[in-house]
């Protein structure tokens, strides 16, 4: 294999919907693509939003679409060691400090934080953690949609790391967790285009190497609204493989011909890894019809 590492990381909220089976094909198509390595990652670190046995299921969805993957499945909920570290390591490098502000004041400033607490030196206690943002990186380049620049004030926030309720913040997880795997590119929805500004801000402060950020078109609904759990989107359907793969595919720009429409998943797959190419995927989100 090539040095290419590649990742999916599902949240366990519900089972496998249409948007998801996307990311995890443009991935999987991707690292493959590049004779490179896929790995699964199971972002488990938010119990009051998981559904119980949904992790199990999504793998088991993956494994009927083909979609394997080449490591053992790293499970966040397992993680708490590597970010407890990740902070304190901030915190004494001067770049992380407790906050006691609340949605109210937040929401009162124009719902963008300002800074407040930076200086009063709080405890713990009743706090969130907040990156101090020293850097504020806005831009970067996505190997598919080019140069992305972002708005300043949100690049340049003291966002969250450690959230009051004492639960770990995306963020900090998602930044350790794919260093720690060794993540070459990250290959997800364009819903999370812009969090990667602060993705990248925490990459730097942890004085650890970034990986290439491509973001995919997103799968929305005739009223806007993306594809998603808490948008109730169905669960795709377990006895209908070969054409939901199909119209994946199609959804990521492949011209598939009628020998592969609803073909066997492993001829599709194995035809859409022989006709990859970056450039036919779209750039803009696509309205999903139903069906």
């Amino acid at each position: 294999m090539s040095q290419y590492i590649g990742r999916f990381a599902p949240s366990p909220s519900g089972p496998l919907h249409f948007g998801s089976l996307i990311a995890a094909l443009g991935s999987w198509l991707r690292a493959r693509s590049q004779g490179g390595a896929w790995l699964v990652r199971m972002e488990d670190i938010d119990p009051p939003r998981e559904m119980p046995g949904a992790a199990d299921d999504i793998l088991r969805t993956l494994e009927r679409y083909g979609l394997t993957w080449d490591a053992e499945v790293l499970y966040q909920s397992q993680r708490h060691h590597a970010y407890d570290d990740a902070q304190q390591w901030l915190i004494n490098q001067g770049l992380a400090y407790y906050c006691d502000c609340t949605r109210k004041r937040i929401k009162a400033n124009g719902g963008h934080y300002d800074g407040h607490c930076r200086t009063l030196q709080l405890p713990p206690e009743h706090c969130a953690l907040r990156l101090n943002n020293q850097i504020g990186i806005r831009e970067f380049s996505d190997q598919l949609l080019g140069h992305i620049d972002v708005d300043a004030q949100f690049s340049e926030e003291d966002f969250i790391i450690h959230r009051r309720d004492g639960l770990y913040a995306y963020q900090l997880a998602v930044v350790v967790d794919d260093a720690f795997q060794g993540i070459t590119e990250v290959v997800r929805g364009n819903d999370l285009l812009e969090t990667t500004v602060r993705q990248l801000t925490l990459y730097q402060s942890l004085e650890l190497d970034a990986p290439q950020f491509l973001h995919l078109p997103l799968a929305v609904q005739a009223d806007g609204n993306k594809l998603s759990k808490q948008n109730h989107a169905p669960a795709i359907a377990a006895d209908q493989r070969a054409q939901t793969l199909s119209r994946a595919l199609d959804f990521l720009g492949f011209s598939v011909p009628d020998f592969i429409q609803g073909a066997e998943v492993e001829q599709q797959l194995q035809w859409a890894l022989t006709n990859f190419e970056l450039s036919q995927i779209p750039t803009e989100r696509k309205i999903l019809l139903p069906q």
